[in-house]
């Protein structure tokens, strides 16, 4: 899994006055839970770019007194207004220790039915994956080339190798029903 470097600095205050400063200044409050005692720091907004606005699910290293740690974004808050973040969680990972992330659906390969003028319908996007950390992976992979008209593909058909997917197995990903042409085609073929 990819994983994003981040600095910040240490908080002096922690409290109302002291965040609303921070924000002020442009930066973004943090804290850091699951080591051995919270860390609370400031981040630079433009840093957490890369990490928050996009589909991919990042791993983060954050850098802060001189001290690296590796972790995942728990929670985000935006502004109800402006969408500017004003707060924001970290995780800390441990190697030895397995975590639960919603990672994103990729599609390959081509589908006989949509090629047939089936309709795809992806009802997944994403999918919940305990894993230790080193096997994570950066995207969960199905394969179309079984989807016929009338077929899907559910969470029970994947095969995977050092991840489990916790969604409920007869959740259906993606499936190819048949569309309204292919329908007034069949309707009219069977009239003759």
């Amino acid at each position: 899994m990819n994983t994003i470097a981040i600095s910040g600095s240490q908080r002096e205050n922690v409290g109302k006055r002291d965040a609303k400063e921070l924000r002020y200044a442009g930066k973004v409050p943090a804290v850091l839970y699951g080591g051995t005692s919270q860390v609370h720091f400031a981040i630079t907004a433009t840093d957490l770019k890369d990490l928050v606005y996009t589909p991919e699910v990042n791993f983060v290293e954050i850098e802060v007194a001189g001290a690296k740690v590796k972790a995942i974004m728990q929670d985000i808050q935006f502004h109800p207004l402006t969408e500017k973040i004003i707060h924001i969680d970290f995780l800390q990972l441990f190697e030895d220790k397995a975590l639960t992330m919603e990672i994103p659906v990729k599609l390959t390969g081509t589908s006989p039915g949509v090629k047939m003028g089936g309709k795809l319908v992806q009802k997944l996007r994403k999918l919940k994956v305990n894993a230790l950390p080193k096997n994570m992976p950066q995207y969960v992979e199905v394969g179309m080339e079984v989807l016929e008209v009338g077929k899907s593909v559910r969470v029970r058909d994947l095969i995977t190798q050092d991840f489990t997917i916790t969604n409920v197995p007869e959740d259906t990903i993606v499936s190819v029903i048949m569309s309204r042409a292919l329908k007034q085609a069949e309707q009219e073929a069977s009239k003759k």
